[in-house]
């Protein structure tokens, strides 16, 4: 019987999974780094400043929330390059004092990566400068965050339609931004969330209203009234503690 050899697939392409920017002298632009951040929240905190001491203490780039809805809450935000951070420092921080004698609220937990769109002229600026000193800044104390999905229908749209629609919400953005009224935290979860959430957003601002009013302003966009498959839930809740970074 003729032995016959079954031919050899060819070897699949990489997947590019880099960040992208915009060409620099022609060149491309791509970063296979980003920034990992995670919020999570507890209740039963009696002294909130021993939470910020842990913080400190152990090196996090981060913040420490007071919950405005929860008179013993508390949310820590932590951010790190490198995801190993979570299950070494982060994790053994979490597993002792005083963090042992607080119970966790899981339903607030949120986790996800720093991204680019592709456009962006810096990958070092958008991946890791600015949401570090949008997350540390000492200005802008009040924070809002929350995840949020996308129906399918988003993906079949053509890329000209989903930039239109993300550009909608993009300068509702800007407008808030230019005027110092609210600065955002973009992050992607596909794969990270509990909930199947696509992306986490974070809004920092001097004063709570303007977070408030963007996202009731982003209501009317067409993303948020048509192809959002769910919002929330919501943490909300003013920095007692942050980071001290370098402005750069």
């Amino acid at each position: 019987m003729e032995n016959r050899m079954r031919p050899q697939r060819p070897t699949p392409e990489k997947p590019d999974i880099s960040e992208h920017g915009s060409p620099i002298d022609g060149q491309p632009q791509a970063m296979d780094r980003r920034l990992f951040v995670q919020l999570l929240a507890f209740t039963d905190c009696v002294d909130s400043s021993e939470v910020a001491a842990a913080m400190q203490h152990n090196g996090v780039v981060g913040a420490v929330y007071e919950d405005i809805h929860d008179p013993n809450g508390v949310a820590v935000l932590g951010m790190s390059e490198d995801p190993n951070f979570f299950v070494t420092t982060w994790r053994d921080m979490l597993k002792a004092a005083p963090f042992d004698l607080l119970t966790p609220v899981p339903e607030l937990t949120m986790f996800g990566r720093s991204y680019s769109i592709g456009y962006e002229p810096d990958l070092e600026e958008v991946l890791f400068n600015r949401p570090i000193r949008t997350g540390t800044n000492p200005d802008w104390p009040w924070a809002v965050w929350y995840p949020l999905r996308r129906k399918g229908e988003f993906n079949k749209l053509s890329a000209e339609e989903q930039r239109a629609v993300l550009m909608e919400h993009g300068t509702i953005g800007m407008a808030f931004g230019s005027h110092d009224m609210a600065h955002d935290i973009r992050l992607a979860c596909h794969g990270l969330d509990r909930n199947d959430n696509d992306f986490v957003v974070g809004l920092m601002g001097k004063d709570l209203h303007p977070l408030s009013a963007v996202v009731q302003t982003m209501r009317k966009t067409k993303q948020t009234s048509e192809l959002l498959q769910c919002l929330g839930p919501f943490f909300v809740g003013k920095a007692i503690w942050q980071t001290k970074v370098q402005n750069g």
